[in-house]
């Protein structure tokens, strides 16, 4: 029995495998836990396996190289066309055999292990952030309900207990004080956690000399470099910059038919906060815009006047993934004197 192409539905626990032989007949339907998988996968000669990319994805890709396979992972929502009848894990696995032969398919390139540490670097931040603006929010309702109206702001969350002795307008009973400084206590850890895992980021984008690239972008910062080389990594797997501002969402939704063209606003697909952040560094340079020169200076300023602030931002977002993606494949830094003329200032 000679597999061409194994399709896996993946799950926790449990794994539905479909196998097919060069002629496309279906010759293997089985489950097996993650443990048989494994030892399955290691005694197979090598052929094609897909399956798609979701938690756990990139692991078992890696794991699968390493046993000599040939491993494309798949969009979930490329896979859903080609389920046939109704939903259970072996249609699925099908589906995912039969998507993954498709000649005018799309693919998601395997995530190295430095990759996956790095965004978990990232996530941990980012939960850490909206854990202190939740806190930030909690201490100033629970003033709000001994009626004392907080300053919103770090500052002001910083000078907590000053800002409260000076408010001789109402006395707060000393336990809600206590209970005041647990939230506090809690605010200032965060803080420290932040500092902590941006301090892990910025040695990580020092010692790649990709990121160090990126950052000669305009509007492209320490986080940003890494994000972009942790999501991206080579670019190779976009044809142009285009292609990688489309899969970010910082293109115009199109909703076209009968010969006739109707653009609506940006798609906001892919990469949410990878688009977040390149969206932020442009407004970054946006805001520095009547205080000097700069590479994109005279074309915003022509832009600006035509278009709205946030019409203009978007156009600077993509143009900030399109000069990345440029910098990422050829390994060069940004050079403002290549730009077309009409973007140079």
């Amino acid at each position: 029995m000679y597999i061409k192409v194994l399709g896996i539905d993946l799950g926790k626990s449990s794994f539905h495998a479909v196998g097919r032989d060069v002629s496309d007949q279906p010759i293997l339907r089985k489950k097996f836990t993650r443990q048989k998988l494994i030892q399955f996968i290691a005694n197979l000669p090598p052929c094609l396996i897909a399956f798609e990319s979701c938690g756990g994805a990139h692991w078992l890709a890696r794991r699968c190289q390493f046993y000599g396979h040939d491993v494309r992972l798949i969009p979930p929502q490329y896979v859903k066309p080609y389920v046939k009848g109704n939903k259970n894990d072996f249609i699925d696995a099908a589906a995912i055999a039969e998507a993954c032969g498709r000649p005018d398919m799309r693919f998601v390139p395997v995530k190295p292990e430095e990759a996956q540490v790095q965004a978990v670097c990232h996530r941990l931040r980012e939960s850490f952030v909206a854990e202190r603006t939740a806190c930030m929010s909690r201490i100033g309702a629970i003033l709000l309900e001994f009626g004392l109206s907080f300053p919103t702001g770090h500052c002001a969350m910083k000078r907590l207990y000053q800002w409260l002795a000076n408010q001789s307008s109402v006395e707060l009973p000393k336990a809600l004080l206590l209970e005041l400084q647990v939230a506090h206590d809690h605010y200032l850890l965060l803080n420290e956690r932040i500092a902590e895992q941006d301090r892990k980021i910025l040695i990580a984008v020092k010692q790649d000399e990709r990121c160090q690239l990126l950052k000669s972008i305009p509007g492209i910062g320490d986080i940003t470099a890494s994000q972009l080389v942790m999501e991206v990594g080579s670019g190779q797997q976009f044809r142009h910059g285009r292609d990688l501002a489309a899969w970010l969402g910082l293109v115009p939704r199109q909703y076209s038919t009968g010969g006739k063209p109707k653009l609506l606003g940006i798609s906001k697909r892919g990469n949410k906060r990878l688009r977040c952040l390149l969206v932020h560094g442009a407004r970054a340079v946006l805001s520095r815009l009547d205080k000097g020169q700069g590479p994109f200076h005279e074309w915003l300023r022509k832009l600006r006047a035509a278009k709205p602030f946030n019409v203009v931002l978007v156009a600077l977002a993509n143009k900030l993934a399109r000069i990345a993606w440029a910098v990422l494949t050829s390994l060069k830094p940004f050079d403002a004197t290549e730009l077309h003329p009409g973007l140079q200032g």
